[in-house]
């Protein structure tokens, strides 16, 4: 079936890559018209995944209404800062009964909407599924086994969705738990800058292990709060993608964290890569959601002053050692 994937980052293009091997017939959109025109005639995507080779019959193009006519499945996979813009284009577009995915990790800042509430304020016809869960770009692209997640509201939904972008090297769970998903999937960035300051500083993995579990902790409590699962947050969606964000190499995070850790300021951490570090944004809608909804996120808030407020990295990790002391 015809399969649109709308954005040309990294990991768009690895989930375009991937649907074309499940046997997809896939239509690549990109904002970027000469990224595109390189993308279909080097079959490389040079500025997000250089060196990696792309199947023959994956298309690429910088029209909207082109990529999503006719597609079965369309994935959203742009920054959160742009999702909004890009349903509403996509309102009048869509074809009637597409489903609609939504592959984005993040918050909205000024609304601190999760990304399938973005959607479904501005297209209330498509109800949206959530992608998810501990996978890198490159390694997906590469075709290395990866598990995920499919959460929507509605179970055949989500079915079908896990059927069609599961094959033997990409085996997707089900999930009727939107909200918990989409929570663990944004809010784990936030971590992962901290499990990088934690880095960059030179502390060992002692520290990052203490880091990680009071991390998901908090995690937790915000989306049990927000109406999630407490088995989400310690499955895939949850712990996986905390765990692989945290301490992976390939993080984008993580990286920015050991830059700023190491020395750099936020300007130069973020010039480092052509690649959105999610979690930089997501720290100040998770604060806000976080107070709006009474949960104490000692991390997300000491992430915060680091990013916005100008505190030493240094800092922030003695003033979480030094919090008052409280039963696990």
């Amino acid at each position: 079936m015809k399969a649109a994937v709308l954005g040309g980052g990294s990991w768009g293009t690895a989930l375009a890559a991937h649907l074309v091997r499940a046997g997809h017939d896939v239509h690549l959109w990109l904002r970027d018209a000469e990224l595109a025109r390189t993308l279909r005639e080097t079959h490389e995507n040079p500025r997000y995944l250089p060196g990696v080779r792309l199947p023959d019959r994956l298309q690429a193009g910088a029209d909207l209404a082109e990529a999503v006519a006719g597609a079965a499945f369309v994935l959203v996979v742009i920054p959160s800062e742009f999702c909004r813009a890009l349903y509403r284009e996509l309102e009048h577009l869509l074809p009637p009964g597409a489903q609609l995915v939504s592959a984005t990790k993040g918050l909205e800042l000024d609304t601190v909407r999760r990304m399938s509430e973005v959607a479904a304020e501005e297209i209330a016809d498509h109800p949206v599924s959530v992608l998810c869960g501990p996978s890198f770009a490159l390694e997906v692209a590469q075709g290395q086994p990866t598990a995920v997640v499919v959460a929507a509201s509605d179970e055949r939904r989500a079915e079908a969705v896990q059927r069609m972008i599961s094959t033997p090297a990409f085996r997707a769970y089900s999930s009727p738990d939107v909200v918990g998903a989409e929570l663990a999937a944004a809010l784990k960035n936030v971590i992962a800058i901290a499990a990088g300051i934690v880095d960059g500083l030179g502390y060992g993995q002692t520290t990052q292990a203490a880091l990680i579990t009071r991390g998901l902790a908090e995690i937790t409590r915000l989306a049990v709060a927000r109406g999630g699962s407490p088995e989400t947050l310690a499955g895939l969606a949850g712990l996986g993608d905390l765990v692989l964000t945290c301490t992976g190499g390939l993080s984008r995070n993580r990286r920015l964290g050991q830059a700023l850790g190491a020395g750099r300021s936020l300007v130069e951490a973020q010039a480092t890569t052509p690649m959105v570090a999610e979690g930089v944004r997501t720290t100040r809608a998770a604060c806000v959601l976080a107070e709006r909804t009474g949960i104490e996120m000692p991390i997300a808030r000491q992430m915060r002053d680091v990013l916005y407020q100008g505190k030493a990295p240094r800092a922030a990790v003695e003033d979480l050692m030094m919090r008052s002391l409280k039963r696990e």
